[in-house]
């Protein structure tokens, strides 16, 4: 059985770098190249003392938003980001703080979405000696009342002003577990300062999806994004992230293993095409419920000043809608109850790739713009150097040296081929 998604030739994890194919070369595509990084940040260095999702200590919700006893937070969570009230928070585990001049319980019981609890009522009067009780509780010497004040709260960035315009506009290709060279990556474009925090005020960022298989940290990957979700919606701006056909498969070999499916290969598994396509079985050992939750919400298809973000490059999106919102209800659907074959049919469709090369290209762009709008489609999926057909010498690593531009000028490539050798590609939008 050999997955779509696979490439000819060996793909095995950490097979490191694999052979180009015979591809078409797309004469009228050409390489956006930024320009060289600042003096100090070379693309090279890495920062891999990040451990993982880190708490937001220091980062409080919004003006207007702050949770109170009487009033607590009950935003609904958009698609495709985390949530920016509280933060994530082990099962089991809380903190308690003061706002509006009382005691007030922060409990995180499913390890995702915060849940605010009423101060306690005051303590009952002791009751008469001699009366008789199941325990001894031990008692505590009460001081003097605390004052009815109200905390000044100092939020890490100062809020936007009416009708200010917003920040600009980021695109983050295939990650694949690579969790070291998008530290790299997102520090060279000031998004993140040295500690792995979120230094882009009110910018706007997209990940285009498959955060894990073939490389070595998947899961950190995921945490990553989370955690910079949280600090992104502090500071007025946005991270938010597609699913990738990655996502599908991670997912659906997590929810049904090795439960057998139909597929035009013969029978097969959602666990079996995963370990053949790069899954890292300790990827699949850290994954949690809250890491299942995120992941299960993001869209699918998304747009953002004329862009038009897939994961893929297919117009298979067009068979689950006319509109991005039905695109991204009808994916949700299928992960939510439609069963393991809509499941394995879902990814299959968002694995095709490579529709909008050669002659027929810009028009297969076109059906995808004249039906959900923008004036350009950017994606990730297909790795750079497998769309543009250049053969590399065996003992050199492809040559990415940025986003890729083609079909027309009407499609930008996003993946750089990190698990081959090639770059993890962050890029401003938008590109000339």
């Amino acid at each position: 059985m050999t997955p779509e998604d696979r490439f000819p030739g060996p793909e095995l994890p950490d097979s490191g770098r694999r052979p180009q194919q015979d591809l078409d070369v797309l004469p009228y595509g050409s390489y956006y190249e930024p320009a060289e990084p600042p003096a100090g940040h070379p693309y090279e260095q890495t920062y891999s003392g990040f451990g993982g999702a880190r708490y937001l200590e220091q980062h409080w919700p919004t003006p207007g938003h702050l949770p109170t006893a009487q009033h607590p937070v009950t935003d609904t969570v958009p698609d495709g980001h985390y949530a920016p009230t509280g933060h994530y928070a082990p099962a089991g585990q809380f903190e308690s703080g003061r706002l509006d001049g009382g005691p007030l319980e922060i409990r995180y019981d499913s390890g995702f979405e915060p849940e605010y609890a009423p101060p306690a009522a005051e303590a009952a009067p002791a009751p008469h000696p001699g009366t008789p009780q199941s325990e001894d509780p031990p008692t505590i010497e009460l001081g003097a009342p605390i004052p009815d004040v109200h905390p000044e709260v100092h939020f890490p960035y100062p809020q936007p002003e009416p009708g200010e315009a917003p920040g600009p506009l980021y695109v983050i290709g295939d990650v694949h577990g690579y969790l070291d060279e998008l530290l790299a990556a997102l520090h060279q474009q000031g998004l993140i300062d040295d500690e792995g925090h979120w230094a882009a005020g009110r910018s706007r960022v997209w990940f285009l999806g498959d955060f894990t298989d073939r490389g070595p940290d998947g899961i950190g990957v995921i945490n990553l994004v989370m955690q910079l979700a949280a600090e992104a919606a502090a500071a007025g701006g946005y991270c938010r992230a597609l699913m990738g056909n990655h996502e599908l498969l991670f997912l659906g070999a997590a929810r049904y293993g090795d439960e057998p499916v139909q597929s035009t290969a013969g029978t097969a598994s959602f666990l079996a095409a995963w370990r053949l396509n790069g899954g890292q079985q300790h990827d699949l050992d850290r994954l949690e419920q809250h890491h299942i939750s995120w992941l299960s919400r993001l869209p699918a298809i998304a747009i953002e000043d004329g862009h038009l973000l897939l994961h893929s490059d297919t117009t298979a999106y067009l068979e689950y809608g006319h509109s991005i919102a039905d695109v991204n209800d009808a994916v949700h659907v299928v992960l939510a109850d439609e069963g393991i074959d809509e499941w394995w049919d879902c990814f299959r469709k968002f694995t095709k790739r490579f529709a909008f090369r050669g002659q027929a290209g810009p028009q297969a762009v076109h059906e995808l713009l004249d039906t959900y709008g923008g004036y350009r489609v950017v994606h990730g999926h297909s790795p750079i150097p497998y769309l543009t057909g250049v053969d590399q010498a065996d003992d050199a690593p492809p040559h990415v040296p940025g986003p890729y531009i083609y079909a027309d000028e009407l499609a930008i490539a996003m993946d750089g081929g990190v698990t081959m050798e090639g770059r993890l590609l962050v890029a401003q939008l938008p590109l000339n």
